[in-house]
Formats: C-alpha cells, structure tokens, sequence
C-alpha cells in the first residue's frame, strides 16, 4: 500500500475520479493500490486546493532577492561592468531593499550569467611594430655592457596582498 506523498499524479486523478463518480473509500483505495488515509487526504486536499499532487511548497529559506531585486542588481551591474562584489554590495544596500552580504550578491551575479571574466586580449604587435622594434636593436647592436648598465628595465615581480592581483575583470553575460 502506498502513502499520499509515493502516490504519482495519475494515482491521484484516478482517485479524484473514482469518489467523483461514487465509489467508497475503501473501494477506491483499493483500486489505486493505496490506504484508505491516503485516499482520503488526496482527496481533500482535490476539494480545498484543486490539486492533488502532495509536494511540500515553500522549503528551505526563501530567496534574500526577489526578481525586482534581480532586476536591479543586472542594472547596477551594466553602469559599470568593472566593478568588484565589495562595490555592487554597498551601492544595492545603500537603496530601499534590505541589506544583502557579498556572497549573496555573488551568488545571484552567477545564477543570472553575469560573471566576471577577464577582458579581451589585446591584439598582437603589429608588422609596425616589429620594425620599430628591429630599428631599436640596430641602432644599438654595439653598445657596451656599461652603457646597458645605465638603461633603467621595468621589474617584472608581483606582490600580492589579500588576493588583490590587480588585474581588472568585466561582468559579461554569456554570448557577449
């Protein structure tokens, strides 16, 4: 015998249907293959609701933005795609909603598609520049090591502090 929450929506017609056209409860449950309780809160729950299924609405805690929440957030997002979390989160709680954490602006950017990706490369040098490049190394093929001594090159080390890498990222949806 199965219970109300097993029973599928085919069951659960089938039993709306039987009491509808007056057959007992026992008889029905029978029919079905399921208790009399069951037959009996299905159908109830057909007369109160005009729904049979048994599914639990509303579990787990409800969504801290709705979708006009959602709304305004793609907008704060599309005023300037380069902004961090930190930054979305202070502009959409300095509005009317209720203040929101980082991680819940996080999560929403990426359950709507906005998340943030490094920028488009830019292009590869030039045939311009490879010359001018060439005409450099010309000019000075015969220079001394003192005088390359005195050339001041840039340093190519990175310190990084709190993950800040310094490098700027675009909120993009996909296909962008």
């Amino acid at each position: 015998m199965g219970q109300a929450a097993n029973l599928s929506e085919f069951d659960g017609g089938q039993i709306v249907m039987a009491r509808r056209l007056g057959t007992s409860i026992t008889e029905t449950a029978r029919l079905v293959g399921c208790s009399r309780s069951a037959d009996v809160s299905i159908h109830a729950k057909w007369i109160n609701d005009g729904d049979t299924s048994s599914r639990r609405q509303g579990v787990g805690r409800p969504c801290a933005i709705k979708e006009k929440g959602r709304r305004r957030l793609s907008r704060l997002v599309k005023q300037n795609r380069r902004q961090t979390v930190a930054h979305l989160t202070a502009q959409y709680n300095a509005g009317p909603s209720a203040s929101i954490s980082e991680h819940t602006v996080q999560r929403t950017l990426l359950d709507t598609g906005l998340c943030s990706r490094r920028p488009t490369r830019v292009p590869l040098l030039t045939k311009c520049h490879r010359q001018l490049r060439l005409q450099l190394a010309r000019e000075h093929r015969d220079w001394t090591m003192d005088e390359w001594k005195r050339v001041s090159w840039p340093v190519e080390f990175r310190f990084l502090i709190h993950h800040v890498d310094g490098r700027v990222r675009v909120r993009r949806l996909p296909g962008e």
